[in-house]
């Protein structure tokens, strides 16, 4: 695994809510009902709990994120990487980038869920410490299982 020196993680600008929309459609929502929509994607990037951050190289968007922060735990939303430029550090610069804000938060975990079918994701996952904790099932359009992942962030840098 590479990860390109030209890779800049920012706040998305409301400008790139359609880019992002987008890129959630193909790489996220493909054969399900499309929720992220640009007006959905752009009420998140004005939102002040939550923050949808972007990976670029050379000005061009390879992936975003999307989480929400809590009082004392996060949940993230979206995560995804234009299959271009997988398997080159994108996704892990993403959520240790995302880790940290919520260890500067003070917060004590991160939920996430994802599609139950989805082997490379939670394989991905699990490798950064996420553990699964438990699954929904008909979660994404009453009819696909969420697998649910948490990790404890005093298993990061404990005291």
């Amino acid at each position: 695994m590479h990860i390109d020196e030209n890779l800049v993680l920012r706040a998305a600008h409301r400008s790139e809510a359609s880019a992002i929309a987008g890129m959630s459609r193909l790489q996220i929502e493909h054969g399900l009902n499309w929720r992220w929509t640009n007006t959905r994607v752009r009420q998140k990037i004005d939102a002040p709990d939550t923050m949808v951050l972007v990976a670029s190289i050379d000005g061009e968007i390879e992936g975003f994120a999307i989480m929400k922060f809590g009082d004392t735990d996060a949940h993230l939303f979206l995560l995804a990487v234009d299959s271009k430029t997988r398997r080159r550090g994108i996704s892990r610069a993403l959520v240790h980038w995302l880790e940290k804000s919520c260890e500067t938060a003070g917060l004590a975990s991160i939920r996430l869920e994802v599609r139950a079918a989805n082997l490379r994701a939670i394989t991905f996952y699990e490798q950064l410490g996420y553990a699964r904790s438990g699954e929904i099932t008909d979660y994404y359009d009453g009819r696909e299982a969420a697998v649910v992942m948490t990790r404890s962030l005093n298993q990061i840098h404990p005291a």
